[in-house]
């Protein structure tokens, strides 16, 4: 397996510190708020990680963060007249059912900070007593920056571009600009934790380095998140822990790409703000994991609502073909007839592609592209109907639905049941039209006695009413069945 490492600014090949033992830190949500496309992305991509590295053998230790103390949460809690502990507790719940709904599983360990005071405590005072950060007479406890040889080899940012745009901010006591905070004195009305230097909270930076050292022997194999962390949040992380522990703070580091709302920045000023309950309302949960999966996950990921159609329209195709391959595979006869060696050798090369591609630094959107491939062999074999007869037929069909089943647990789709999901997604794509599935079943009733008397003049004027509705009827030896056009 290949990674493309931040740090290195290049793919390499992944080698965990300890043989087949991983230990894997993703940043976790500020619990403030509902969450949004960008943090569905997020978590499907890593929660695809944790899928393949285990699917590969690894025993994977996966440590994701809550944020549940923060100037955000304070400030909500503040307009609701709440405590911040309510605030953060409530949308840590609502986190879980967006996740739930969207595959997500569950990692090995989830942290919250204000169950870690006392290890950021600890954390700053050996940063204190090393001589690379500092208590001001408020209260506050700042890193010094400068004090950090290595400091912005993450990002790729050097001191002096850094230092022609950082001020110091009225009542901060930083003894440089540069400086972030460790520690913050309390203000009145907010939570606080008793610490050597004072009544106070951990700054943002701290909580991940502090848990991480708890739940994983350093180096971290991987730490991960988005883009949009790698500066100053990744980058303040690395000079902390490296500065206190004197060792290398993660080896891979993973980023995954933006997420655009039509080719624009997501903005709640702009009107293009959706969370994922947003998007949920209006298309089935799968359909939202694929879409997120058609682009490799560093490269920018331009959201909107007809793409995420022409999403549903790929799973709709696939989960078809599954269907077709239960339908041929429940036949009780097949013969022993000739089967071509070439189809058999053509699955053989698309397997060999999608291990490939995941193993290419996680290219979800090639290996779809090789499902398709996989789901177009089984179409030609399923319109012959000597080869679909055949027992060579069934052994690939049987090797395809198995091969599908592996790869749906590494990406997380493609595990419902074909039949049930297909209805699944039809009703929701009614209820996007506006169709009533109740009335569309009265007329494929009266379309039925029609057809059974005879009267073919009102069997196909109930037909022109289905499709006037945006309805495709489709008739079949056990009676007729619908779809949205």
């Amino acid at each position: 397996m290949r990674l493309y490492n931040t740090l290195k600014r290049h793919k390499e090949a992944f080698t965990p510190a300890n043989d087949n033992d991983v230990n894997m830190y993703v940043c976790g949500i500020t619990a403030y708020d509902l969450c949004h496309i960008g943090h569905a992305r997020s978590s499907v991509v890593f929660d695809v990680l944790y899928r393949y590295l285990k699917h590969e053998g690894y025993k994977v230790n996966f440590i994701r963060n809550f944020t549940d103390i923060d100037d955000k949460i304070i400030k909500r809690a503040a307009e609701v007249g709440k405590e911040a502990s309510e605030i953060a507790e409530k949308f840590i719940g609502e986190f879980y059912v967006d996740m739930d709904r969207l595959n997500i599983e569950r990692p090995t360990v989830e942290p919250k900070c204000t169950e870690h005071i006392p290890e950021m405590i600890d954390l700053t005072q050996r940063l204190i007593d090393k001589g690379h950060a500092y208590a001001t007479p408020s209260g506050d406890v700042y890193f010094k920056v400068r004090s950090f040889d290595g400091y912005g080899k993450l990002s790729g940012r050097n001191i002096d571009e850094l230092e022609s745009g950082a001020r110091i901010a009225p009542g901060e006591e930083k003894q440089d600009p540069l400086d972030f905070a460790l520690w913050k004195a309390a203000k009145p009305g907010e939570p606080f934790w008793e610490s050597p230097w004072g009544q106070g909270r951990p700054g943002w930076h701290l909580e991940c380095s502090a848990m991480s050292e708890k739940y994983s022997p350093l180096p971290l194999d991987i730490h991960g998140g988005g883009q949009d962390l790698s500066f100053p949040h990744h980058e303040n992380e690395v000079a902390q822990s490296e500065a206190a522990t004197g060792k290398p703070f993660a080896n891979y580091w993973v980023h995954n790409g933006f997420v655009q709302i039509n080719s624009e920045k997501m903005s709640k000023s702009l009107g293009n703000f959706f969370t994922i309950r947003d998007i949920l309302d209006k298309f089935l949960p799968e359909t939202l994991r694929y879409f997120l999966l058609t682009m490799h996950y560093r490269s920018p990921l331009d959201f909107s609502f007809d793409a995420l159609e022409e999403a549903e329209k790929g799973v709709k195709r696939i989960y078809s073909a599954l269907n077709q391959i239960d339908v041929e595979l429940d036949k009780a006869k097949w013969k022993k007839s000739p089967f071509p060696e070439e189809l058999t050798r053509e699955l053989d090369e698309l397997e060999k592609h999608f291990a490939e591609a995941m193993a290419d630094d996680l290219n979800t959107a090639g290996a779809l592209g090789h499902i398709f491939s996989v789901i177009r062999l089984a179409g030609r074999v399923a319109e012959d109907k000597n080869l679909r007869k055949s027992e060579g037929g069934r052994d690939l069909f049987g090797r395809i639905k198995a091969d599908m089943a592996d790869w749906a647990s590494i990406l997380g789709i493609f595990e419902r049941e074909p039949a049930e999901f297909l209805l699944e997604l039809r009703d929701n794509r009614a209820a996007r039209a506006g169709i009533d599935p109740a009335k569309v079943t009265e007329l494929l009733d009266a379309r039925a006695q029609a057809r059974k008397d005879k009267d073919f003049d009102k069997s196909d004027a109930i037909r022109d009413e289905l499709a006037a509705m945006q309805v495709e009827v489709h008739d079949t030896p056990q009676g007729a069945t619908w779809d949205v056009l």
